[in-house]
């Protein structure tokens, strides 16, 4: 693919204020943008060793636990544990699996070795009840890739290729299949697959073989948003089923539930997730849980909570693949919401509309955002610790939708272990700038322009990071470090930042002097 060049560094001087030129073409200053051009995104891993992924993941005493360590690097790879909890082990693969025995933190020291050098990272494993989710789960969603036609053929051929594409190296670790698996139940009340779908009990088998977790979706109504059965009058007894079938992660989708309904005030937005976590709770296996209820009752605000510790939950409708679409999703919903996110618990603005899908057309089509609105998509649910599902089809992948997906350094900043939801700390005009803490004493900054045409010379000065600070925290002041995470490219000691941004584009940076060294 034929990619022109997002972004041009210049007069980059210690103690300066430099200028990153990300006009057309990085050759001048912007004034238009081709709707067609490519943002440059680094795209190689270096030969050398490297972890990806979360460095923090949860688990519950006792229920099966399964992890394949996410790496790079020339192989072969040679990868070792130490300080695995008892009842956990590693292959030589680097899939960590059993049962923890104990409740309990345990920093495990994975390393990594191959002939070009070495790479050590401490990752740990938090032991009790309710810890799942500590990081924003990362995988793919059959909706927008299939929608109703989705098969156990076409999501095993999504864990190939998710495997084969490196992106379970980067941390992607779910597949969870959305709506329409469903075909009734047996007499004595047992969900049951569809006949066209397959076997659903060994594709999830299938899945876990490949290292990578399993997830199913359904409603509490009678029936699914597609017409499909649904888990009203049943919960107890399909998530029974879903523990045996190997589940990992249940989205529930509210759908035909409002016909039910009983109950008045908050609580009749709360039963019918209550009555499900009840019953999650009693099958002996970890189960991320999802509520897909679109924001209504401000789920926000008690979704996290007892009696439902949902795990993520959606906060706006689907999202669709128009930026009008993306922006009320992201900018203008999750706007106030950081105070609830958190270690465990993410606002949900729905899934990534890149590559190719069906996207609500009945066809099978490429999304129509830009270039420059998928890599704005991305980096916003990075800014924001939002989950990161694929809908698209993983089997027509080009070039540049896997360098956007892929990217480890900004991956690395939707996975912080602190999971602080980033902040807007700056408008003018169509120019927006958000910015998160992360775990190393850093800061995450993106600067988005949502207008129509293209933004010169913005003015980003550190200070306005000093309010996303945590407390206690030495104020941004003067030259600081800067780093385009997109391109993978340090941008020297600097005081601040002249950018040029095209329509509808975003820049990526961390900033600040890291206090922890890995490993």
């Amino acid at each position: 693919m034929n990619r022109r060049k997002f972004c041009k560094l210049a007069s980059v001087a210690a103690g300066s204020m430099a200028g990153l030129d990300v006009g057309v073409g990085g050759l001048r200053a912007a004034t238009t943008s081709n709707p067609q051009e490519y943002p440059e995104i680094a795209s190689s891993d270096p030969e050398t060793p490297e972890f990806h992924g979360p460095r923090v993941i949860g688990a519950t005493p006792g229920r099966p636990f399964l992890l394949q360590v996410p790496y790079t690097g020339h192989g072969p790879v040679t990868i070792t544990a130490a300080g695995l909890p008892d009842g956990l082990q590693m292959d030589q693969a680097g899939r960590i699996f059993g049962k923890i025995a104990k409740a309990g933190r345990y920093d495990v020291r994975l390393s990594a070795s191959n002939h070009y050098g070495h790479a050590h990272r401490i990752l740990r494993l938090v032991a009790g009840q309710h810890k799942l989710a500590l990081t924003p789960p990362m995988g793919w969603n059959s909706w927008y890739a299939f929608a109703l036609s989705n098969t156990a053929e076409r999501s095993i051929g999504a864990a190939e290729a998710m495997v084969k594409h490196g992106l379970a190296n980067k941390g992607y670790m779910y597949i969870n299949l959305d709506d329409g698996w469903q075909g009734g139940r047996t007499k004595s009340g047992e969900i049951m697959p569809a006949r066209h779908f397959g076997n659903v009990q060994s594709l999830a088998a299938g899945v876990h073989r490949l290292g990578l977790r399993f997830g199913l979706y359904s409603s509490p109504g009678p029936q699914t948003c597609g017409h499909h059965t649904g888990s009203y009058g049943h919960e107890w007894q399909d998530a029974q089923t879903y523990a045996r079938w190997g589940t990992d992660y249940l989205k529930y989708d509210w759908c035909s539930y409002g016909a039910v309904a009983t109950g008045s005030g908050l609580d009749r937005f709360v039963k019918p997730y209550r009555v499900m976590r009840q019953a999650l709770d009693r099958v002996g296996r970890d189960i991320v849980f999802g509520l897909c209820q679109y924001g209504m009752a401000h789920v926000w605000t008690w979704g996290s909570k007892a009696p439902v510790w949902g795990n993520v939950y959606r906060t706006s409708n689907d999202i669709i693949d128009t930026w009008p679409t993306v922006c009320r999703n992201s900018f203008d919903v999750e706007a106030d919401l950081y105070p609830f996110a958190g270690p465990g618990h993410w606002n949900d603005p729905c899934m990534l509309m890149c590559g190719w899908g069906y996207f609500w057309s009945g066809k099978l089509r490429p999304t129509r955002l830009t270039p420059h609105e998928q890599l704005t998509q991305f980096t916003l649910w990075c800014m924001l610790a939002a989950p990161l599902f694929m809908g698209c089809d993983l089997n027509r992948l080009d070039s540049f939708t896997i360098s956007l997906l892929t990217n480890t350094e900004v991956i690395s900043v939707n996975q912080d272990e602190l999971g602080i939801q980033a902040r807007r700390v700056d408008r003018q005009g169509a120019v927006e700038v958000w910015a998160r803490p992360l775990w190393d004493g850093t800061c995450a900054v993106a600067l988005f322009n949502r207008g129509p045409h293209a933004a010169a010379g913005h003015i980003a000065k550190w200070d306005m990071l000093d309010r996303i600070l945590p407390r206690g925290a030495a104020p941004m002041r003067g030259a600081q470090r800067v780093r385009d995470l997109w391109r993978r490219k340090s941008l020297g000691l600097i005081k601040g930042l002249s950018v040029n941004i095209p329509s509808h584009s975003a820049v990526m940076l961390k900033v600040g002097v890291s206090h922890i060294r890995d490993g």
